[in-house]
């Protein structure tokens, strides 16, 4: 990334926590999850223990200054690779982290800090600020695209190569390899092979072969952002696409056509809902969420019945309906000529529904 764009990025962002700051009347706001931490940073990384929610590293913004709050372990490191222009540090001893509390408290005085994660009674994020990250500029976008273009490169080159003698812990760690040679964190990796896929929603991978069929899902992360996708491989011809195959794609195209500026979030749910009962498969969409916005989070907020959030271009969304033993799924971003697949592999195959290239099941032998 060009450190001259990111620093333009950062700077239009903490005029956007400033804005808030005005609004509220707060003296900061201290920003301690990865995904803030990213979003802030244009893309850096505040992630050591990739399980956590937050890193090594908090930033806490005024109306004077933009501060990167970690300890002598980290700060070499996040100045030389992570965090662009525009930010100074505040470092304390690894051993006295009550010390950057401490700070924090002591610049605020008696007005509220607000925070993404609030601790020592500060404030939450005001909903607008929240609201404001999942629109992403025109940046993020750029980087969306190609994070999404190579976890689906990753993707096609792991089902390949999978062969029915393979475990499923096999083809997730050949998954999670793939994502790592390309600088994706694999936040999330699913396996299911053939007696477990139609068993569970979530299969985490176990030490049982493949056998006919299989099923890998990615949540990949780089630069704070998710590229979510789920694929299958045959190893048996399958002839003509499977008729419940056909189904959840017609269910998925009637989801997505409601995918649309000025739309809220349930009414997409229910969309969905409506073309499970067309399906005849009206329990369906209580087996399994059915996915929604997406961006610094797998998933930023998942669709039900009643998330009213109105959707917006650029927006980022990762819808994932599923019947038991099938699921469909990619990330998709919205632009002014509607969907926009990110995710999708010009080398996998995929068939057009509703004008919409979709996935099909990959066959090898």
């Amino acid at each position: 990334m060009s450190g001259v764009t990111r620093a333009a990025e950062v700077a239009d962002k903490l005029a956007i926590l400033r804005d808030c700051l005005e609004r509220s009347g707060a003296a900061a706001i201290c920003l301690r999850g990865i995904d803030w931490f990213a979003w802030v940073t244009a893309g850096g990384s505040s992630a050591v223990l990739h399980a956590m929610e937050t890193g090594v590293a908090e930033v806490l913004v005024t109306r004077e200054e933009a501060v990167i709050l970690t300890d002598e372990i980290e700060v070499a490191r996040l100045r030389e690779e992570e965090v662009p222009a525009g930010f100074t540090f505040h470092v304390t001893p690894w051993a006295q982290v009550e010390l950057r509390e401490r700070y924090v408290l002591g610049l605020a005085g008696e007005r509220p800090v607000l925070s993404d994660r609030p601790r020592n009674g500060e404030q939450p994020l005001p909903t607008s600020l929240l609201k404001r990250r999942l629109v992403l500029s025109d940046a993020e976008q750029a980087r969306y695209r190609l994070l999404g273009r190579e976890a689906a490169e990753a993707m096609t080159d792991v089902m390949r190569a999978a062969r029915p003698e393979w475990t499923e812990y096999d083809l997730a760690a050949a998954g999670a390899a793939a994502l790592w040679r390309r600088g994706i964190h694999p936040a999330l990796v699913l396996a299911a092979g053939e007696r477990r896929l139609p068993l569970y929603r979530h299969p985490t991978p176990s030490h049982e072969p493949l056998g006919a069929r299989a099923m890998l899902v990615f949540c990949a992360r780089r630069h704070g952002l998710y590229a979510n996708l789920t694929r299958f491989v045959s190893f048996a011809s399958l002839g003509a696409a499977p008729q419940d195959q056909q189904a959840l794609m017609e269910v998925e195209a009637t989801g997505l056509a409601t995918v649309t500026p000025g739309k809220s979030l349930s009414a997409v749910y229910h969309s969905f809902d409506a073309a499970y009962k067309h399906a005849d498969r009206q329990d369906a969409i209580n087996e399994h969420h059915q996915g929604g916005i997406t961006g610094y989070l797998a998933r930023e907020i998942v669709a039900t019945a009643s998330t009213a959030t109105e959707l917006e271009e650029g927006m980022a969304f990762a819808f994932n309906p599923s019947f038991a033993g099938l699921k469909i799924e990619d990330t998709f971003l919205l632009g002014p000529q509607g969907l926009e697949n990110i995710t999708l592999d010009p080398q996998w195959p995929a068939v057009t529904v509703h004008g919409r290239q979709r996935p099909l099941w990959l066959e090898t032998n």
